[in-house]
């Protein structure tokens, strides 16, 4: 069966890819293949089954700075279709999305099955067909057109779409074509901990910084303790900026803590000096101090070998300095990660030179286009690798659409 376009991957940039050629040209005739059973299953799961869209970024360069792997290549595409485009392009079609506090982006119904109803209503309305438990098993150029191999017959197409994220059998397909790709590695996870200092406060948050040991990596923000260890954005932005080299220590690593995020260790020591001044006849266990959540400090208070009863007065030098300590420079061992929610976001890919960032082309061959995580482009958390997929999924419509539709029946 001959087809203009056929989209390897019933994923939301697959999808968007798809619905904006449509748009473009409605007489193209397209197909959208994926493996499984259901399509847009990672969009069903996405922020906690709300489906974070994206951020409420605005700035093109600034957007772009939240990409560990992509920033200099998006600068370019964002300024063409980006967060803004993204919100009137789902106003349009009758979803309502809100800005959370934190900048988060959601439909105003805390679902994800809002933007999934939104999509397969657009492909049922433009005639996309949409098949599904097709499992590619080769594709290659053939008298100038794709021709697509899969469990349920042969292809053949104009123009093909790779929007498969990090599926290792299509990698694999892709670097017999010649294409360099880049083993995926996880990037974006939490950090397992077992330490008696947070064993007890799982659900504590605190703004704190954070460095990795033998590293350049560091970051801050909120972080939160959890049953298994350490999450929140000071850790998963730590996940993705570190994807390959906390890859390389085999998630065995140090990490040092500043509760105070931006205190050193002598201003903390200075302020304690201050307290034992202000409150001698206070017990030092009972009162938080330092705007730190009570059971943090409590935990930290006895990791410093301060007894409940000590009051400020009672403090010797040494307690002090090891209190200053715990509070600045804790050093915590991570042993493994956990995936981020039921959340798996990949760094590797499509080797990003090999791709016209103009128009999400490959530079080896012609009429193959790429987009969402299939690319070596990865983002933190918070809607950026959701706008960096709908971005290089919109620009390749374009560009697909401007050609003709000779390749169908």
């Amino acid at each position: 069966m001959n087809y203009d376009l056929i989209v390897i991957g019933g994923g939301a940039a697959g999808f968007f890819t798809a619905i904006n050629v449509a748009e473009n040209d409605a007489n193209l005739k397209i197909a959208i293949l994926e493996r499984g059973k259901e399509v847009l299953s990672k969009v069903r799961v996405s922020g906690g089954g709300r489906c974070n869209v994206t951020h409420a970024e605005f700035v093109p360069n600034d957007l772009s700075k939240n990409y560990p792997r992509g920033e200099k290549e998006l600068k370019g595409p964002f300024h063409t279709f980006m967060t803004g485009d993204t919100m009137e392009w789902f106003d349009r079609r009758g979803v309502a999305l809100k800005i959370e506090d934190d900048g988060r982006i959601f439909p105003v119904s805390d679902s994800s099955e809002t933007i999934i109803d939104c999509f397969l209503s657009e492909t049922n309305r433009l005639g996309i067909e949409v098949l599904t438990n097709h499992s590619v098993k080769n594709f290659y150029t053939e008298n100038n057109q794709w021709k697509v191999k899969t469990s349920q017959g042969d292809f053949r197409t104009t123009k093909l779409m790779i929007a498969t994220g990090s599926n290792p059998k299509v990698w694999k397909l892709l670097s017999e074509q010649g294409h360099d790709t880049i083993d995926p590695v996880p990037s974006l996870f939490t950090f397992n901990i077992k330490d008696p200092r947070i064993k007890e406060l799982p659900g504590v948050v605190t703004q704190a910084s954070v460095k990795v040991e033998n590293s350049k990596l560091r970051s801050e923000g909120p972080l939160l303790i959890t049953h298994w260890g350490m999450s929140g954005p000071a850790i998963l932005k730590l996940s993705a900026w570190g994807a390959i080299e906390l890859n390389a220590f085999q998630y065995d690593f140090e990490i040092t803590v500043n509760w105070l995020q931006h205190y050193s260790q002598e201003e903390a020591l200075e302020e304690i000096k201050e307290l034992k001044n202000k409150n001698p006849k206070q017990q030092v266990f009972t009162y938080a101090q330092f705007e730190l959540p009570k059971r943090l400090w409590q935990s930290l208070v006895l990791a410093s070998g301060i007894e409940k009863d000590t009051r400020w007065a009672d403090l010797n030098k040494s307690q002090s300095k090891d209190l200053s300590e715990q509070l600045t420079q804790g050093i915590f061992k991570v042993k493994g990660k956990s995936t981020f929610k039921e959340e798996f976001v990949t760094a590797g890919g499509i080797n990003l030179k090999e791709v016209n960032f103009k128009t999400f082309e490959s530079k080896k061959y012609q009429n193959l286009y790429f987009a969402g995580e299939v690319l070596n482009i990865d983002a933190i958390t918070g809607g950026f690798n959701f706008q960096s997929a709908w971005t290089g999924a919109f620009i390749a419509a374009q560009a697909i659409a401007s050609g003709s539709s000779e390749g169908s029946d």
